[in-house]
């Protein structure tokens, strides 16, 4: 059977997400009989593939790439065999737009591919537990890094380098006792993610829903939080249907037990694609530096105006980030979530970079010199 891509509009993969940009990627595998789907589920070296024949079984054998960034994932186009092959294969993934990535716990520090070729990031946070603001901050810090093309370089769009808007949700908001205490709630979270938009959402009572249905309409989305969040219960209540199973958290602190265990792609009744993915119990920076500028936008001003270009803020004369913090013009939270999570990208970073290794070390020296002299300059005034 030959399946026409020149018409985008009406093509069967229009709902979820093909467009001229796609089907252009895809026109010299068209022209050798391939079809052409996206990834919606992987699982164990076999992926579930969304198609114009319908929903195929394949196989990613021909596709196993030694960069572990590169494998399969969920939201991947692909090209696949044609109808009547048996088994089909993954011939070839398209080059994809963006990729969220996060470090693993792995010593090696490689990768992880979440999802790929998503155009928001959202950050499902409960209303029913007190507000983790640091947490926020990390998951937008990896959310505004994640990385745009295969060679996995950053892009600037929508003024977020990793070309998807991020968008934080707090869900359970029925949960919250009245108005007031919602909109301080609100208000903390908005400082918190400067320039990103906010949202408040029930998927018990459904308030709230008809904004991020709009928002999610425009691209395909990946529903990101912790164990407990609401993924699940928010992703049924924008389907409709109840396509992800639920469970109930625990009443002593609110977390799930990880209701969904793999990645799922699904097309929205109102436009758009969602990727639910499993809770998040650790979430590693991975070359993140752009994403913690971004998300601590006011420090970077500050920083910009110190006395010294290499200010570490922490005890120079001229610093105008701690003139902010006695100021309280800048939380002091800010300040030490910013300086953690640098630290922390850093130290990833460091893994494979020799050179950064290298700095490290020397400043490590330098600031044992300095603290030693500060001693004994210490020892000398006494005696």
């Amino acid at each position: 059977m030959n399946f026409s891509v020149s018409s985008v509009p009406s093509h069967p993969l229009a709902p979820y997400g093909w467009d001229e940009g796609w089907d252009a990627e895809f026109a010299p595998y068209a022209e050798q009989g391939l079809l052409p789907g996206r990834v919606v589920r992987v699982d164990r070296g076999l992926c579930d593939v969304v198609t114009p024949a319908g929903v195929i079984r394949a196989d990613t054998e021909f596709v196993v790439p030694r960069d572990p960034m590169k494998v399969v994932c969920t939201g991947d186009w692909v090209a696949v065999d044609p109808e009547g092959d048996d088994p089909r294969y993954v011939r070839t993934l398209l080059p994809r737009r963006t990729a969220f990535v996060r470090s693993t716990s792995s010593k090696r520090s490689e990768g992880q591919v979440l999802a790929t070729n998503i155009d928001y990031v959202v950050i499902c946070v409960s209303l029913a537990v007190e507000l983790d603001l640091g947490r926020i901050e990390r998951f937008l810090a990896l959310a505004m890094s994640s990385s745009s093309g295969d060679a996995l370089l950053h892009k600037s769009a929508l003024s977020w380098e990793s070309g998807a808007q991020p968008v934080v949700v707090l869900t359970k908001a029925d949960l919250v006792p009245d108005a007031v205490t919602l909109g301080y709630l609100v208000q903390d979270v908005e400082t918190t993610a400067p320039g990103v938009p906010v949202l408040t959402v029930s998927s018990t009572t459904g308030a709230g829903l008809d904004v991020l249905e709009a928002v999610l309409a425009g691209g395909t989305s990946v529903l990101l939080g912790q164990s407990g969040a609401g993924k699940s219960t928010l992703a049924n209540a924008l389907l409709g249907e109840d396509v992800m199973e639920v469970q109930a958290t625990r009443d002593m602190d609110g977390k799930g037990r990880h209701t969904t265990t793999t990645r799922n792609l699904l097309a929205l009744p109102g436009g758009g694609v969602l990727i639910d993915t499993p809770g998040l119990r650790g979430v590693g920076l991975w070359d993140a530096e752009t994403g913690v500028g971004q998300v601590f936008a006011e420090i970077e001003e500050l920083a910009a105006q110190c006395r010294f270009h290499d200010c570490a803020h922490a005890a120079e004369p001229g610093c105008a980030v701690l003139a902010a913090v006695d100021s309280g013009e800048l939380p002091e939270r800010r300040l030490d979530s910013y300086r953690k999570l640098l630290r922390e990208n850093q130290r990833i970073v460091a893994k494979t970079d020799a050179r950064l290794r290298a700095e490290i070390r020397r400043d490590w020296k330098r600031k044992g010199a300095e603290g030693r002299a500060a001693m004994e300059a210490k020892r000398g005034r006494l005696q």
